[in-house]
């Protein structure tokens, strides 16, 4: 087995006296779709920002796509796709102008027919140069998208993605992550809607108090037993099994 896209152990993170995260471990395969389950306050969050470098952990390290999470920052970033609550986005810029910054921040020169085909795919050619400070949540959310198609990262994580969505842009942002995995890249993915998780993962990792509590893979699991495992494990007070 080799490196795997996220192969780290030990994982914590401390907020003055508050502890966020507690020694977790974590590996991720190319292809598949890992979802961490939490109620609010379960660490998913915090994790997703320590895989994408947003932050630096208090204690524990490892590997994200094969670079070091400490000294590989910079190299981790060109190559990952973050869709969280921070859009990183810059609101006195247009649609258009948004994406042709993102491509050069990652070393691209593309020209305007690629800019508009991202912006037509995620339905947004109609507002490429609308400043996005006047875009709704959705639209902004879209425009991630759009400036994913346009990079193409490897390794996708997603906090709480579905939030805001219309269907269709639902469907538009699963049938990306579902092209990602398909070439070989992965995704992580935070939620607390379970039924959006069990459509779109292949395995699930139950957080609580920053812990992991539960692992479970899709394969023969019912959507019905993934809730009763969230209710027991997540929700509930049974001892963690993290095997």
């Amino acid at each position: 087995m080799g490196d795997g896209m996220v192969d780290v152990q030990g994982l914590t993170k401390v907020f003055g006296s508050t502890l966020a995260l507690d020694a977790v471990d974590l590996r991720v395969e190319q292809g598949e779709v890992v979802a961490l389950l939490g109620p609010n306050g379960a660490g998913k969050t915090t994790l997703l920002k320590l895989l994408a470098t947003a932050i630096k952990p208090t204690a524990g390290g490892g590997r994200v796509l094969g670079e070091d999470l400490l000294k590989g920052r910079d190299a981790i970033r060109r190559r990952i796709g973050m869709i969280s609550h921070n859009h990183h986005l810059y609101e006195e810029l247009t649609a258009e102008e948004n994406l042709q910054f993102a491509a050069a921040m990652h070393g691209m020169r593309p020209d305007g027919g690629s800019v508009i085909k991202a912006l037509t795919e995620v339905g947004l050619d109609g507002h490429a140069r609308a400043k996005v400070r006047t875009f709704s949540t959705g639209m902004k959310r879209r425009l991630v998208i759009g400036k994913m198609l346009l990079f193409e990262p490897e390794l996708l994580f997603l906090d709480e993605p579905h939030n805001t969505l219309d269907q269709a842009a639902i469907a538009l942002l699963n049938g990306y992550v579902a092209s990602v995995t398909a070439r070989g890249g992965a995704a992580v993915v935070a939620t607390h809607n379970l039924s959006r998780a069990y459509a779109m993962a292949d395995r699930f990792v139950l957080m609580r108090d920053g812990a992991v509590v539960h692992r479970v893979a899709r394969d023969g699991l019912s959507a019905d037993c993934l809730r009763d495992l969230y209710a027991r494990y997540a929700e509930g007070g049974d001892s963690p099994n993290a095997e």
